[in-house]
């Protein structure tokens, strides 16, 4: 099968899902709010470094972030094997978050994709992209308007992970950046 890539092909989704039914991950979802979120790891929003990072004032374009630890917190058990979650917000909504696992070894990504894929009702493996240049260690599922990659790799499966991404929200983002730099440039071209 011959397939040409071009700007428009890389956009298009492989999986028609939306948003609204994108996978729920130990009860996290993408667009949760931070409180949603500290709520499923009882004592975290007591922990003084995720404090500090939910009390520092969003960037410039609205982003923030913080990490949480499953095994410091009562409900460890149900995150097992899950090292450290990593999320991103936007203007105060989580936009993409990264499940980062302690295992177990695959000998390729399509056996942690299919394990991934059953346990949310994602489609089958043979849906998912490559990434070029590492086919054996990453794949992407491109929905409706989010994003999964599934990483497998490191020592006994310690860099494993999931990425799940608001493809709306990152839009936004890129939307706020380009239009800063646009008005930067116009700004330094003017006669002054």
């Amino acid at each position: 099968m011959n397939m040409i890539h071009n700007a428009n092909s890389e956009d298009k989704p492989t999986c028609d899902v939306v948003l609204a039914q994108a996978p729920v991950v130990g009860g996290l979802k993408l667009g949760m709010r931070p409180e949603e979120v500290l709520a499923l790891f009882p004592g975290s929003n007591q922990d003084p470094v995720v404090r500090s990072s939910l009390s520092r004032p969003a960037r410039q374009f609205g982003e923030s972030s913080f990490a949480i630890r499953p095994a410091n917190y009562e409900s460890k058990e149900k995150f097992a094997g899950i090292n450290q979650i990593t999320f991103a917000l936007l203007d105060g909504r989580v936009s993409n978050f990264t499940v980062g696992y302690n295992g177990p070894e695959y000998s390729n990504v399509d056996k942690f994709v299919a394990k991934f894929a059953e346990e949310t009702n994602l489609p089958s493996v043979d849906q998912w992209e490559a990434y070029v240049g590492m086919d054996d260690s990453l794949k992407i599922l491109k929905c409706t308007d989010f994003e999964i990659r599934v990483f497998a790799g490191g020592k006994g499966g310690n860099l494993n992970y999931v990425l799940m991404r608001d493809l709306e929200a990152n839009k936004k983002l890129e939307a706020r950046r380009k239009k800063a730099t646009e008005k930067a440039t116009s700004d330094t071209q003017r006669p002054g």
